[in-house]
């Protein structure tokens, strides 16, 4: 008897228990694999990635009571600092508190890490994936995936735009693949097996920022719960990023644009302008089917040229994942060296079941010159075959142009014409020096060398009112395996806010950026020499750090045998740097990829380390050049 009232006691102190936990409504809470269940997922590449959709993030966690999660790649513990000294791990876990902080007021419940390295400023996605390793940070998100069972994926565009951050394009791969491998039992089975996860398949997936294709239009500026509007309550929670200058986001009235996204894919019916991102849902798993997206059919035969790897990789990479037509919207875009002769390369793909021949009809621009003008192909079914012609570029040109391609089949055309978008990029040839420059902030030595402009319609970012403002000339030489680099300022208000203990992010304040690419068009960063040159620290002292290369940190540390001086001047500031061959990995003779890129502040009351970036200017300027050296110039070094 005393063992069976025991249990007795037993079963009522259980049941007292499950009474605490449950709802005054009598309703059990959500626990285990249910207190996860999402209904929108967004995948981000660093801490404030969400500024770009915060205000749909507040409309559905706090308009409608949604379950919002976020997950991303890194910590941005490789980013600028504006409120501190700290950087790399430090800023990290600065920038995830910041974050949270932001988060807890849109009314996202939860937050994840991937917990990749936030290495470097880079464009490239191929560099990005290669240092995280993309099976192992797909795994991740699959997981994630897998555990928070979300319906719809937001993301960012994967596509290669200039100025486009190689790490945003890596998130926006990784969660478009992740789309189709979060419901494979085939892949990383060992979640399944032995971390007791199911597979999990997401019903919809977004881009955000709209394009061409299917949008979905969310508005900001509808009253929520609150009386707030959306747009609102995410300028108070974007403000929260201070480190990367967010503090004065409450207010921005850009927060009041209605938000698009673009539907990549799709589990479920779907109708003509949507305005809501979970129409449709939820769904059950016995009815999901992929949805055909209205898309370009292809072509029998298709002609495109090659263009930056990037670029070609992406093409090849969206056909794998069936939704080509998002590839539309990046156009070829080569760069072309002025006044030189390059390679331009065409390819013809038979999708038929019938050999083919066409006649390649080449267009120039008015003043370049294309050899040979026609080109004869035969492609066998189902296969590709490349054509090359050659492309004489102008001296002085400057601007952008097309070269035209176009087939005929018996003199009729086969097909709609393809333009590539030539870039020039500018080139010069560096001269031997008589005798090793003075450094001295004279002209001692680089008087042979010719003198090169940078001009405030150089323009890369921001706004430079003219030449007092912001603009530049400089003079190259080499002399005793030593690249010399002599660089007169002009700015009418130059500011030095960096400390002597925070010597990093350059693109804060007034800088010059040098950059040399010893392989002469590579596409990313890792192999080069980026010196980020500070004309004087808050103590008056030159200070230079190298940045988003094969070695970064302080001169000290990363280039030792690296000089450089700083002279104020009437206009300005000079800048002359001594480079050693070795550390830039020169050598000579060769031609080598270089630019130089001038960051002006002009805000006189500028805080220690704030960000007052306020303009650059570069000898080879196009937005996003500093981490893509295919734009840079060319030098010679003869």
């Amino acid at each position: 008897m005393a063992a069976l009232k025991l249990v007795a006691n037993r079963v009522v102190f259980i049941s007292l228990f499950v009474l605490s936990v449950t709802s005054s409504e009598g309703v059990e809470p959500p626990r285990g694999q249910a207190l996860l269940k999402t209904d929108i997922l967004g995948v981000f590449a660093h801490p404030d990635d969400e500024t770009g959709m915060a205000p749909t993030l507040a409309h559905y966690a706090l308009g409608q009571k949604k379950v919002v999660a976020n997950v991303y790649c890194t910590r941005g513990e490789g980013g600028g600092n504006m409120v501190g000294t700290q950087g790399g791990k430090a800023l990290g876990i600065l920038r995830e508190a910041e974050l949270r902080d932001c988060l807890g007021v849109l009314g996202v419940r939860y937050c994840q890490f991937l917990d990749m390295e936030d290495f470097a400023y880079t464009e490239s996605l191929d560099a990005t994936l290669h240092h995280w390793g993309k099976e192992e940070t797909l795994g991740r998100l699959v997981r994630v995936i897998r555990s928070l069972r979300p319906e719809v994926l937001v993301t960012m565009n994967p596509a290669p735009t200039p100025g486009q951050h190689g790490h945003h394009q890596s998130a926006g791969l990784l969660a478009t693949e992740a789309f189709s491998a979060a419901a494979d039992r085939l892949r990383f089975p060992d979640q399944l097996s032995k971390e007791g996860l199911s597979v999990w398949q997401p019903r919809k997936l977004y881009y955000g920022g709209g394009g061409q294709g299917r949008l979905t239009t969310i508005t900001t500026t509808t009253a929520l719960s609150n009386v707030r509007a959306a747009w609102e309550i995410a300028g108070e929670a974007l403000s929260h990023h201070r480190s990367q200058g967010f503090g004065n986001f409450a207010g921005s009235p850009w927060l009041r644009r209605p938000q698009l996204f673009r539907l990549i894919k799709s589990m479920v019916p779907i109708s003509e302008n949507e305005s809501d991102l979970l129409q449709s849902l939820p769904a059950r798993e016995s009815v999901l089917r992929l949805v055909p997206l209205a898309s370009d059919a292809l072509e029998a035969v298709e002609l495109n040229f090659l263009s930056r790897p990037a670029i070609d990789r992406y093409r090849l990479w969206t056909r794998g994942q069936g939704i080509e037509a998002v590839a539309s919207m990046v156009g070829a875009d080569i760069p072309v060296v002025v006044g030189d002769s390059q390679a331009i390369t065409l390819e013809i793909r038979n999708n038929s079941a019938a050999a083919v021949s066409r006649l390649v009809r080449l267009s120039a621009p008015e003043g370049w010159t294309v050899t040979p003008m026609t080109i004869e192909a035969r492609v066998a079914p189902g296969k590709t075959v490349s054509l090359s012609a050659r492309l004489e570029v102008p001296a002085g040109v400057a601007t952008n142009a097309g070269i035209r391609a176009s087939m005929e089949w018996h003199g009729q055309p086969a097909s709609p014409a393809v333009v590539a978008v030539l870039h020039p990029v500018p080139h010069l040839s560096v001269a031997r020096l008589s005798s090793a420059p003075l450094l001295d902030g004279s002209l001692g030595g680089f008087e042979t060398a010719e003198s090169h402009a940078i001009l405030p319609t150089n323009l890369v970012e921001g706004r430079v009112l003219d030449l007092a403002d912001s603009s530049a000339d400089f003079r190259l030489g080499h002399h005793g395996e030593t690249l010399y680099v002599n660089v007169e300022v002009r700015d009418d208000r130059v500011v030095s806010n960096i400390e002597p203990n925070d010597i990093k992010g350059h693109w804060r304040s007034d800088s010059v950026e040098i950059c040399i690419d010893p392989d002469g068009g590579a596409e990313h960063t890792l192999g080069c020499y980026k010196l980020g040159v500070f004309p004087f620290d808050r103590k008056g002292v030159v200070r230079g750090a190298r940045d988003a290369d094969a070695n970064p940190g302080p001169i000290e540390s990363s280039a030792p045998k690296t000089r450089v001086i700083s002279r104020k001047t009437q206009t300005g500031y000079r800048i002359q740097v001594a480079i050693p061959f070795a550390e830039a990995r020169l050598k000579w003779p060769l031609r080598a990829g270089f630019n130089l890129i001038i960051y002006d502040g002009d805000k006189a009351d500028a805080s220690a380390g704030e960000n007052i970036n306020k303009s650059r200017i570069a000898w080879a300027p196009r937005p996003g050049v500093q981490g893509r050296p295919e734009d840079w110039g060319r030098i010679d070094l003869r």
